[in-house]
Parts: structure tokens; C-alpha cells; sequence
């Protein structure tokens, strides 16, 4: 069913694990924007922070608690189905619009082509310095990934597919999305018509677990998409690029490589009950996209 174009409702959602100072801050940005979104949406994962003290005593917020954590792509499917908005605008707990309209800018988008499915677009952060200063972000086009960092995703399409894996715990649900709005005939289209702020905190980030994560989830998601005859081969190239990844970063990484092959095989059988497959067509697709 399509949306009544002329009533777009926005919601936003965001997951956060004990970091209520990034928290604090980001909903204090988000309280500038003028329109402002018809719905707030948090997750507190697993926080023994003080978030959910915070939160819970928020006005006009949906708080859900997970308690233990069950990972920021859990935590973001259950909000996008629970939403009421056509609209659901994905943010880190240290990340925002800097524009004050951008909801207002947003919505054309999603009015005029009604196969969009998710836009998303540039950020100024902290991980990579030289984008803090940046003005010129390039031009839109259709892309094969994003970040939920700073995304719109249509909730109406979103609940046609499979969507988030939650199994993936955190990383790589963005291309594996990616995959199946392309594949379906959807877009996925990058756009600076505004910027995101992301404070991108690096505590608590650990290199080598967030690459056995996204080469683990990688496996997962050809295992589940990517049609036979092509998937072993697909699923071999996954693995040889992973570990030629490892090797660059030097024998500390190389030696715990297998830590995660375990993790993917381990995973295999829930990967088959859950296999959805897309058409070679789609996939192609989907590949050939920047």
C-alpha cells in the first residue's frame, strides 16, 4: 500500500549502549529541527549507564530496554517495525542532522519517486577529520550500502522484505538491506541535500572484532541471498578478501582470523532455514553499484 504522499509522517529511531553524554547531546540537536519529527524512537541496549533513567523520564519518546543487549540490529528492526511514521529516519546516539529543515527537505524525496527506499547521506565525523571542514560531497546516485548512522528508510518497503538480520548482532545489516531493496527494484540513493554530524565515539571500539563481525555477517548474508549456482563461489571470494584484509593489518590480526570462520560456520544451518535468495539478475546488480 502506498503512502498518502501529502500526510508523510517521520519518525526516528536510535539504539544507544552506554554512552547517555552522546545521547544527551544528539537529542538536543534533534530538538532544533524545525519541522520536528512526529515520532522519537530509542532503544537503551544493555546501558547500566543511568540511559534509561534519562529516557524513560523523556516526554513524547517511545523507550523500549533491552536487558540483556541483544545489538544494534535487533534493537533497529524492532523499532522500524514498531514506528508509526512512513518514514523512519536511522541515527547513531552520537549522530544528527545539521541542518534545522531536514525533515522538510527529506520528504520531497520520498513523494516524487515512489520507488526509493532508503537515502542517505554525507557526514562530517570525527573518524575521518578531513570530511569536518568538507562542502562538497559529490552528487546524488544510487549506491549498493549506507549507514545507519544517518538514513531514511520507507517502513512500507522495509515490511515487504526480509529486513534487518538480527542474528547479525551489529554490522552489515546496511548492504544485506541494501541487497534486497535493489534486487526487489528498489533504489538506494545517496544524497548531500543535508549532512550528518557524527561525533563517531571511538571508546569502546575494537578493531579486530569489528572486522570478524562484518566478515562473519558478509558470510551470512551471500549465504542467505546469493542464489545457486554462485553462491559457493561468492561465499569463497567473501573469505579470501577477509583474510587478505587481515594480512595487511599484520600477523596479530592474521593469527585470530579463524575466530570468526568458526563464528560463520557455527551459523550455517539458522543462514539455510532463513536462505531467501535473490535473482542472479538482482545480485548483478546490486554488485555493480559504487
Amino acid at each position: 500500500m502506498l503512502e498518502n504522499y501529502g500526510t508523510m509522517r517521520v519518525s526516528i529511531m536510535i539504539t544507544t549502549n552506554n554512552r547517555l553524554e552522546e545521547l544527551q547531546r544528539t537529542l538536543q540537536m534533534l530538538g532544533k529541527l524545525d519541522p520536528a519529527p512526529d515520532e522519537v524512537l530509542i532503544t537503551a541496549d544493555g546501558c547500566t549507564d543511568g540511559t534509561a533513567e534519562f529516557v524513560s523520564a523523556m516526554p513524547n519518546v517511545k523507550f523500549i530496554v533491552n536487558q540483556p543487549a541483544t545489538g544494534s540490529v535487533a534493537s533497529r528492526d524492532r523499532m522500524i517495525r514498531e514506528a508509526q511514521g512512513d518514514l523512519v529516519l536511522a541515527l547513531d546516539d552520537d549522530s544528527y542532522p545539521e541542518e534545522a529543515d531536514s525533515i522538510g527537505r527529506i520528504i520531497p524525496f520520498f513523494k516524487h519517486e515512489p520507488k526509493l527506499a532508503v537515502l542517505h547521506f554525507p557526514q562530517r565525523t570525527d573518524e575521518y577529520p578531513y570530511t569536518l571542514a568538507r562542502t562538497n560531497f559529490g552528487c546524488e546516485g544510487a549506491t549498493r550500502s549506507f549507514a545507519n548512522s544517518g538514513a531514511v528508510l520507507r517502513r512500507s518497503m522495509y515490511l515487504q522484505l526480509p529486513g534487518f538480520e538480527p542474528r547479525f548482532y551489529h554490522m552489515y545489516e546496511e548492504p544485506d538491506y541494501a541487497l534486497q531493496c535493489v534486487a526487489a527494484g528498489y533504489h538506494v540513493l545517496f544524497s548531500p541535500t543535508i549532512t550528518i554530524r557524527h561525533h563517531y565515539v571511538s571508546r569502546a571500539r575494537d578493531e579486530i572484532r569489528i572486522h570478524h563481525r562484518h566478515a562473519r555477517n558478509e558470510f551470512w548474508s551471500t549465504l542467505m541471498r546469493c542464489p545457486l549456482p554462485f553462491a559457493p563461489g561468492m561465499i569463497a571470494w567473501r573469505v579470501f578478501s577477509q583474510f587478505r584484509y587481515a594480512c595487511k593489518r599484520g600477523w596479530s590480526w592474521v593469527v585470530r582470523e579463524p575466530l570468526w570462520w568458526f563464528q560463520a560456520l557455527a551459523g550455517i544451518p539458522l543462514c539455510l532455514r532463513r536462505r531467501r535468495p535473490v535473482s542472479w539478475a538482482g545480485y548483478r546488480r546490486w554488485l555493480a553499484l559504487p
